[in-house]
């Protein structure tokens, strides 16, 4: 998908969107070191392969909390590593995991959306988390993903619920949200069929849409075990970043965030309201 990733093979828009998962910024190997800040996505690791080299999962956060001080953040990395979370901006936190793998650190308070990058240090390598982690001002937390929906931190739900719309300039489309683990999910849009999936172990689920979608707005619905959840949200395609990392705004529904891939595009992530 041009608008998603330029490393990756051109097919239709939505197979594009789904293929760049793999690529480097959703990298699960480990990149090289160096004094790259944390919140850029690293090169394609060079000599021996991620397989050769040892696989090491990714750190990622696992709960948050809101707290006086700040927001509060645990997750999990490689025991004994060291942790941090960059701003485009060249804010850092800095945390290290335990024995047990987790680790905590307190992001502060703010009144305008963060975005991070995540990654720890593991013999003197860098391996970074699978996107970015974005922080809303009412608490709300996001794993944006290149290619592929935003994880939402939410846990299961029954009915289902719509969290987040991911597209890009060439209108391939992910909605993602929660659901009761191992359900079947439909998607429709515009009372139209738009796909469908299972809901995950965890009680996640990304439905790409098998076609392009039309810049605009949009009704996105979703039937589930428990019910359906339907949202009405804009479309409209991205105006270029210029120099940004990335821009955010309130929609009417929810947060708005343009962000720029690490292959040179742009993509759009809707975090929406709770609901019910």
């Amino acid at each position: 998908m041009s608008g998603i990733e330029d490393g990756v093979a051109r097919v239709v828009s939505v197979r594009g969107m789904a293929l760049a998962a793999l690529t480097p910024l959703i990298g699960l190997a480990a990149c090289g070191g160096g004094d790259q800040p944390p919140w850029k996505a690293a090169p394609p690791a060079k000599g021996p392969s991620a397989a050769e080299a040892g696989y090491v999962a990714p750190p990622a956060v696992l709960t948050l909390r809101v707290e006086p001080q700040g927001v509060v953040l645990s997750g999990s990395a490689q025991p004994g590593a060291k942790v941090m979370l960059g701003t485009p901006t060249g804010e850092t936190l800095d945390a290290q995991a335990g024995a047990d793998g987790r680790w905590t650190a307190t992001a502060p308070v703010s009144d305008v959306v963060r975005l991070y990058g995540l990654f720890m240090v593991v013999d003197g390598r860098k391996v970074q988390s699978e996107g970015y982690l974005v922080l809303t001002p009412d608490g709300r937390s996001a794993e944006l993903r290149a290619g592929g929906g935003a994880r939402v931190m939410a846990p299961g739900s029954r009915p289902p619920r719509i969290l987040a719309i991911d597209y890009d300039g060439d209108g391939g489309t992910v909605v993602s949200g929660v659901g009761t683990a191992n359900a079947d999910v439909g998607l429709r849009i515009d009372r139209a069929s738009g796909g469908a999936s299972v809901v995950g172990a965890g009680g996640r689920f990304a439905i790409p849409l098998g076609r392009p979608l039309a810049s605009g707005a949009h009704a996105f619905e979703v039937a589930a075990e428990g019910g359906e959840d339907t949202v009405l949200a804009p479309t409209t395609r991205a105006a270029p970043l210029d120099d940004s990392v990335y821009r955010a705004a309130r929609f009417d529904g929810g947060w708005r965030i343009d962000w720029a891939t690490p292959g040179g595009g742009v993509q759009t992530t809707l975090l929406l309201d709770r609901r019910g």
